[in-house]
Parts: C-alpha cells; structure tokens; sequence
C-alpha cells in the first residue's frame, strides 16, 4: 500500500517489534493507531510512538524531533496525570540487529512509557454505553478549571492572527480531504469564521491582556479523560506545537463542549458550561461572562479541527474497514461547524415562584434546550447570594444574609450578569423567588435594554406540594426552610404579568408546560 504523503520515514520494523508478543515476554499486545501516534498495549504499561509524521501543525520527521516531543509530552501531562506518565525510553538496535525497548545500542526511536488504565473508562467509551452522569461531569469541571487556574500564563501566544491561522489551516485540510466535504459548504464555513472572527477580535485581544492565553491541554476532548479511581483524569495534552497549546482558556473547553454536544449530550455540555461560569467567579477571569461571545467561534472551530483530524486518522488506519468507519463518523462534524457559527439569537427566560415550586431544577432541564449551543446560562439567585458572601454553595446562611440590603445587592447582580451574558449573544434562563413587582421590572428591563425577547414564567403549585418539597431538599444551594415558605405565602406579589405554570404535578409534566410555553423542543439526554 502506498505510504501516505505526510509520513517522511519508515518505522515498520519498530512498529512491528513494538507489536509482537515475543518482544514482551510472550505477553498480549493491543495496538492502538492515531494519525501521531502508535499506542501498544501490554501488561501493566502502553508504550508510545510518534509517527514519523509531517503536518502543518506536528513535525516529527526526526528521530531527535520525536524525543523531543516524547520528552515535552511527559512533563507537560505530568500537570494532570501524573499517575500515569512514567518516563521514555529509547528504542536501540543491540550489535545482534536486534531491536530493545532501552538499553545500550543504537537509537533509532523513541517511546513514551505510561501506566495502562481500562480503556473502558475513557470518557468517550463511558458516554455511548450511557455511563456518564452529573456528578462526573460536575467533578470534570472542577478539575479543568484547577487546571485553568494553574496553568501558566502565556500572554505571546493566542492573539487574533493565530487564530486566523486556525481557520486557514482547517480550511485547507477540509479542501486536502477531497471529495469527504462538499467544496461549496468548506468555502462557506471559510467565510463565515473569518466574518466571526473579525467580530470578536477586539475581545480575543483583550482576553490575551488580561491573561486568559494560557498553556492549557490543547485536546481536551472525550478520548482524552478517563476515569481513574472514581476521578476524571485529563491526559494527552498537546506537546508538539505551543500554538495549538497555549490558547485562550475557553477554546480549550470549547473542545469538551464539542464533543458532549455532538454525542446527543448537550444536557451535559450545558452543565459544564454552566458549572465553568459559575465556579469560574472564584478564579481570576475564568467566569468572565463576556467571553461567551466567542463561543460560536471556538465551538465551529473545534467541529472543523475534528474533521480534519479524523480523516488524518482514518488514513493512518491498518485495517480498511476501520478507516471506512473513521470517514464516516467524520463527515458530519463540517455540518456541525456550520451550525455553531451561525447561532440563534439571545433571548432571556425568568422564571419565578415561591420556594419549593421547582425554579432551580426546571431552569437547569430548560436551559440545555435554548439556544444558541450549549444551551442558556443559568443564573441562580441562591448562588449568587453565596458567592456575595463569600461562601460556598452548600453551606447554610442565617437570617443575617436576607436582609432586604443584600437581597437588593443579590438582584442587581443578577441582572448585570444576564446583561453581560447577552450582550456576547447569549441566552440566560435567571432563577429567583421574583416575588416583588419591582424585582420583576427590572429583570424585564435587561431584556427590553439588550433587544431580546423576554419570558416570565411564574411557577404555582398548592402549599402542601410546597412544603414537601422543601423538607424533601439536600444537597441544595437553598436555605429555605418551611417558615420561610409560610412567610412567603403572606406576600402580596401585585400585578402578574407573567405566565402562570401549575407545577403542582410530576417534574416531567411542569417542564412539559415550561417547554411549551417557551416553544423549545425537548432537551437532549
């Protein structure tokens, strides 16, 4: 078979040698092929080699490159799996001729040495079989935005003429794919990212000032997080090329939210987003809501990347039926890249009610399904409380933190917030009690300010439906309690101008009337 243009170099016999069981004591060999990379699999260890590979964006035609590369690969992943890179080590030629996996002889390549974990517990294996869940996800979350925080700063990389950079190489490796992407939808994706980007460049900018360029994971897509004692694990971070790496931090989950979204799964990636804004409060920048402007941008970047990736890989497969697979898995990520750059427009959801009627848990199973993708920002006034306070979401707060002054604070925020998620052309869904008419008005108000449409939603069910609720909590950012509810009842919530929801019934019967009632279809599971 014809070697593919990209590959520069010969490395069958040290593939060959990498993937016989005789090289390893007799053991079992799996072998895993990437277009970078060949993975074996034996015993307790994966051993692997880079290819001998040149793209525009990876070189490792040389033996002294894929050292290199071998070499940066374990001390950058060493950030956040530790547990799992060993070392490297060189492949040598003993005086017999024989090949070695270290030891003295002749170099002639290089292994990344790493601790074998159940491949059935990678991230993207756990999503088609169901086994994802939001406990997962939310530690995920948690963990990449340690890792955000931590990551080095990288103010020299990341500007707008990198990422225009992005958009033309994904451009030509569309073109180079042939007759896997239709030539009109390839050059109308050029156009539209290029259009997108000059929209959000000055933002690119600032961000890059402001020290959210940093050297971050570079992949961080499903295939490259798994679970490792009950934990995720972000693993295979980008070594071979600083300006696939050191990125703005929210193109580097845009990968994960690609993905999550592209699986079916946008109730997760809505989560993660959602959890990174939220949480992100607590860190320098990272919950910055203006940068959900480059959203559309980064989420049709990544669909494209994946496109052009995927056929690299196809092409680098040994078996063709696997490589017919890999195609056609491929082929509608350009579709998908089309979509995220043309998003729906904002709009803003508030939904209201006494405590127990079920605002936070119909905002959270709304929002995936309101566009533009993910899915809408949910703000929550119990959060927000918190985080005025300075405490954690879970811990309880006494009379003392509901005084009409902070509650008034608590509103306020909530609505520059939402003014601030729109403004960047995205949806809000706001959850709060919205008892007093005022409290209502003003949150109308952002929307009428920002041009968008608006919809208040006042939730309604008896009070004993209430009450149960409310003594059936935990695990709840809510200090309600049932006298507060009984003070609640006493309100007078003046003129309504909102729609009344009776969700008095099941969960799936009052976010059936939130739906209709907002026209969204259902959200994805």
């Amino acid at each position: 078979m014809r070697r593919p243009s990209h590959v520069v170099e010969d490395q069958s016999e040290a593939i060959a040698f990498l993937a016989d069981p005789r090289s390893h004591g007799g053991a079992s060999v799996t072998r895993v092929d990437t277009h970078g990379a060949v993975v074996i699999l034996v015993g307790e260890r994966a051993l692997k080699l880079k290819r001998a590979v040149r793209f525009p964006y990876m070189d490792f035609s040389t033996v002294e490159l894929r050292r290199r590369a071998c070499e940066a690969e374990v001390r950058l992943n060493l950030r956040t799996a530790p547990g799992l890179y060993l070392g490297t080590q060189p492949i040598v030629r003993a005086a017999s001729g024989a090949l070695a996996v270290g030891g003295v002889g002749e170099t002639v390549d290089w292994v990344v040495v790493m601790r074998r974990f159940d491949q059935s517990l990678l991230f993207d294996r756990l999503a088609k079989r169901g086994a994802l869940d939001a406990n997962l996800m939310t530690e995920l979350t948690d963990a990449i935005l340690r890792f955000h925080e931590s990551a080095e700063r990288r103010p020299d990389q990341g500007n707008a003429a990198d990422f225009a950079r992005v958009i033309a190489d994904n451009d030509q490796g569309l073109r180079e794919a042939g007759e896997c992407f239709p030539p009109d939808a390839v050059a109308r994706l050029r156009t539209t990212s290029d259009a997108a980007l000059e929209r959000v460049r000055p933002l690119l900018e600032s961000r890059r000032v402001r020290g959210l360029v940093r050297h971050c994971h570079g992949d961080l897509h499903l295939r490259n997080i798994c679970s490792i004692d009950g934990r995720p694990v972000l693993f295979d971070a980008i070594e071979f090329n600083e300006r696939l790496s050191c990125i703005d931090v929210l193109y580097d989950l845009a990968f994960l939210l690609m993905d999550l979204d592209r699986l079916g799964l946008r109730k997760f990636a809505n989560l993660v987003l959602n959890r990174y804004f939220s949480e992100g409060t607590r860190f320098d920048g990272l919950g910055d809501l203006s940068g959900l402007a480059t959203l559309p941008l980064f989420l049709s970047a990544r669909a494209a990347v994946r496109a052009v990736v995927g056929v690299a890989m196809a092409s680098a497969q040994s078996d063709a039926l696997a490589s017919r697979q890999l195609l056609a898995e491929v082929k509608p990520y350009l579709g998908l890249a089309l979509q995220y750059a043309a998003p729906h427009a904002p709009r803003l959801v508030a939904i209201g009610g006494l405590s127990g009627s079920g605002k936070s848990t119909l905002a959270r199973e709304a929002a995936p399904s309101i566009d533009p993708a993910p899915g809408a920002i949910v703000l929550r006034s119990d959060v927000i409380r918190k985080q005025l306070i300075g405490v954690a979401p879970l811990e309880r707060l006494g009379p003392e933190a509901y005084t009409a002054e902070i509650t008034e604070r608590v509103y306020t925020t909530l609505a520059v917030r939402a003014r601030e998620a729109l403004a960047a052309g995205h949806a809000v869904v706001t959850d709060a009690v919205y008892a007093r008419p005022e409290e209502r008005r003003s949150i109308e108000a952002v929307a009428s300010g920002c041009g968008v449409r608006f919809d208040g939603l006042w939730l309604e069910a008896p009070s004993e439906v209430l009450t149960s609720r409310i003594t059936g909590r935990h695990n709840d950012a809510s200090d309600a309690t049932v006298a507060v509810l009984h003070r609640q009842l006493q309100y007078s919530l003046g003129p309504m101008r909102w729609g009344k929801i009776d969700v008095g019934g099941t969960l799936p019967e009052a976010l059936e009337l939130v739906r209709s009632r907002l026209g969204i279809a259902g959200a994805t599971h």
